[in-house]
């Protein structure tokens, strides 16, 4: 089996590793590789690093080496030009997965000034301090290194019945946190252009997992249906997801990271195509086997206004990433959900800490 990382690359940079995804790229990479990773993150409302301390603390003295400790966080926002610069002094990074950015439509439609500072201009300001890190690199260090942008299928638009979004599919963004993200996508494809800096792109479908704060689709139903509470379902419930296991999701990165196409970008998807109402159907089907006591738990499906610009169906084409890294996701939607669902389960006291902490009751976002 080929190592996680090339030799070469010691110190990796991770922004927003604090998050669902990026807190599961550390975890992989602490656990999988020998490198030292710095994880930026400025500590928002839905950041947790329970997950990585959990990691740490089965690595033990592993969790150390000569040069240092292998996880060192950097509590940084990335609007912060002079800040972010002197971060990525710090982390002199051979490799940078960024991930970090606002990632909730309901909360940008509320709020879409917070989405155009953390996903615009962080990344501006982060793609300038890589591009000076970059340049004053060794020659050796300098072609070996890489910038790995992390984006989403939601700045394609939304499909309709048939097709399935690829590396070729117009930018058709609907939401305000949909269109930041096309605008840094398009920011780190021109200082590729017009700097040579080695990037490489992915936009990756819907994702799920343990750890996720509870205010995404799956731990809100969860959450909703394990407290007897209706469990509110956008419109007609038919708008489509193309659904991917974050552990699967964190594979696909790192492969990209480390042997994609300088230049290229790669679509990332789990052909794990789902209504909502079939997700929310789901869960309840098993919460009705793992907790009989509630009932039959779809009793609680409560249809609500659907909110602004619901984008009807995403989907992905993850031919090029298959063709030319490889890669195949390694859990199907059904067993990936029961997996999730018993997690959460599990982590109930987590799921109302974190809920706590971030001042969130889980009602709903984003109704105007």
């Amino acid at each position: 089996m080929a190592p996680l990382l090339p030799a070469a690359t010691r110190r990796v940079l991770v922004t927003g590793g604090a998050g669902f995804i990026g807190g599961a790229v550390v975890r992989k990479l602490l656990r999988d590789s020998d490198a030292q990773v710095f994880n930026l993150d400025k500590l928002g409302y839905a950041s947790d690093l329970s997950g990585i301390e959990a990691s740490l603390k089965q690595l033990g003295s592993a969790a150390e080496t000569a040069g240092g400790p292998r996880h060192t966080l950097l509590q940084v926002d990335l609007v912060d030009g002079n800040a972010t610069a002197e971060a990525v002094r710090r982390a002199d990074p051979d490799l940078v997965l960024h991930l970090a950015a606002e990632s909730h439509v309901d909360r940008s439609i509320d709020g879409p000034g917070a989405f155009i500072d953390s996903n615009v201009t962080g990344t501006f300001q982060l793609l300038q301090a890589v591009r000076a890190h970059h340049e004053q690199l060794s020659e050796e260090r300098r072609a070996q290194f890489r910038f790995h942008h992390i984006s989403t299928d939601e700045v394609f638009g939304s499909l309709g019945e048939s097709g399935r979004f690829s590396e070729t599919t117009p930018y058709d963004p609907r939401s305000p946190y949909s269109a930041s993200k096309a605008a840094s996508d398009h920011l780190v494809s021109a200082w590729h252009h017009t700097y040579g800096l080695p990037v490489v792109l992915t936009n990756c479908s819907n994702n799920y997992g343990p750890w996720q704060f509870p205010e995404k689709l799956i731990p809100v139903v969860l959450l909703k249906a394990v407290a007897g509470e209706p469990i509110p379902l956008y419109g007609d419930g038919a708008n489509v997801r193309d659904w991917l296991y974050v552990d699967d999701h964190v594979d696909a990165l790192l492969l990209a990271a480390t042997r994609g196409a300088i230049g290229r970008s790669y679509c990332v998807g789990g052909h794990g195509e789902r209504s909502n109402k079939q997700v929310v159907e789901a869960i309840c089907s098993l919460l009705d086997q793992l907790r009989p006591e509630g009932a039959p738990h779809a009793r609680l499906i409560t249809p609500v206004k659907d909110r602004p610009g619901h984008d009807r169906r995403y989907a992905i084409d993850p031919t090029r990433i298959t063709n030319e890294l490889g890669w195949q996701p390694a859990h199907g939607f059904s067993a990936g959900l029961g997996a999730t669902v018993r997690w959460y389960l599990s982590n109930l006291d987590w799921c109302e800490a974190v809920r706590q902490r971030a001042g969130y009751d889980g009602g709903r976002i984003g109704t105007t």
